[in-house]
């Protein structure tokens, strides 16, 4: 199994999760398939230096995170590292002989058809760690009893698990990332669905086209857009070559139906559709998880960075391309799998401390194969 280690690219998603951070290229190259998680830094008294010797109350900011992200975890295994997966295209029909039967003329039964039969491998896992130091005797001057001492590292393990939350999230956007860009690459007219365009050229002749920012306000341009979308779940119910980049012949019913939108998009169709319409019903989005963002929020949370990618997929295409709002695909397209995660640690009898380190290891895949349309403002 390759192990790749991404710890810095760990840092860089985590600033752009949190808006410390412009939405930056990114090389997901070697992540795609694959991918991990990873756990933030603390240490204590002698190591932050923020701690006095003795406060009245002590409130530890000890909140945990749950996360944001979209539905892409799948199973696991513990033993072997390779993911086999299989296929099989649809076989060619060929005469029925029965009707055409000759007198005198053989009729071999014994021809041999071989099944045409597809096999995708996936064995790569990225991995890193995060070392956290944890004394007892060195910070006991800060605290005034046992449960104090005790919230204050619960606290700090507590900062750990959401890190891990937060980091975990990122990397599952990576892989959904990663498909979207490929998508956008290929550009093909039907995976790529440029919503924006194709309303403009219903306009008439003497019609200003719109900005993605006045689709977003339009309830015509909204309306069009929930149009699309119901119209694009009939589509891949039905068998059919064409909404996948491998061209295989495949079909994706609701229950396999995976429906992603950027939450921007989602809530302008609830206040500028649902709010106003007498049959809601009849205009409202499918059923859908909503993300804040693809790749980062930017410092401003504007449209053009929340709806933005930026990255040099594991295709070997660099892609930038904003105004991204939605995804539709198949449960097989994209997942993240095989997560694993654990903690080792160390006491240090010397210096009177504990050493302790968060890894974990989980493999990102994408199948173009499978059904996978991605929704644009473009």
């Amino acid at each position: 199994m390759k192990v790749e280690q991404i710890y810095q690219l760990m840092n860089t998603v985590t600033g752009e999760a949190l808006g410390d951070s412009a939405v930056l290229a990114e090389d997901l190259s070697n992540i795609v398939e694959i991918g991990d998680t990873i756990q933030n830094v603390m240490g204590l008294d002698n190591y932050v230096k923020k701690l006095v010797d003795h406060i009245g109350r002590v409130i530890f900011v000890d909140r945990v995170y749950s996360g944001r992200t979209p539905s892409l975890l799948r199973d696991g295994w513990e033993y072997g590292s390779i993911c086999e997966k299989i296929s099989t295209g649809l076989p060619e029909a060929v005469e029925n002989e029965s009707w055409q039967l000759e007198n005198g003329q053989s009729y071999d039964p014994n021809v041999f058809y071989q099944p045409e039969v597809t096999v995708k491998f996936y064995n790569d896992a990225v991995t890193f760690e995060i070392p956290i130091s944890i004394t007892e005797q060195q910070v006991k001057s800060s605290f005034s009893s046992v449960s104090q001492l005790n919230g204050f590292l619960s606290m700090i393990r507590t900062s750990i698990a959401n890190s891990m939350t937060v980091k975990t999230d990122e990397i599952i956007r990576r892989a959904l990332n990663n498909f979207i860009s490929e998508v956008v690459n290929a550009n093909d007219g039907v995976t790529y669905v440029k919503l924006l365009t194709l309303y403009n050229e219903t306009l008439p002749d003497a019609a200003t086209p719109l900005t993605p920012d006045e689709f977003l306000r339009t309830p015509a341009a909204m309306r069009f857009a929930v149009e699309k979308f119901y119209n694009y779940i009939d589509y891949l119910s039905t068998m059919s070559t064409r909404f996948n980049l491998g061209h295989q012949p495949r079909f994706t019913p609701k229950d396999r139906l995976n429906v992603i939108m950027l939450s921007s998009f989602k809530n302008a169709a609830s206040v500028y559709l649902d709010s106003d319409t007498f049959h809601e019903e009849y205009v409202a989005l499918p059923q859908a998880e909503s993300l804040p963002y693809w790749q980062g929020s930017g410092t401003a949370y504007t449209f053009g960075d929340t709806s933005k990618i930026k990255v040099t997929n594991s295709y070997g295409h660099t892609v930038d391309v904003s105004n991204i709002v939605a995804v539709m695909h198949d449960r097989d397209a994209v997942g993240v799998a095989n997560e694993d995660t654990h903690v080792t640690s160390n006491y240090n009898p010397k210096a009177e401390f504990w050493n302790e380190w968060t890894k974990a290891k989980m493999q990102l895949w994408n199948d173009s194969n499978e059904n996978f349309i991605v929704f644009a403002l473009n």
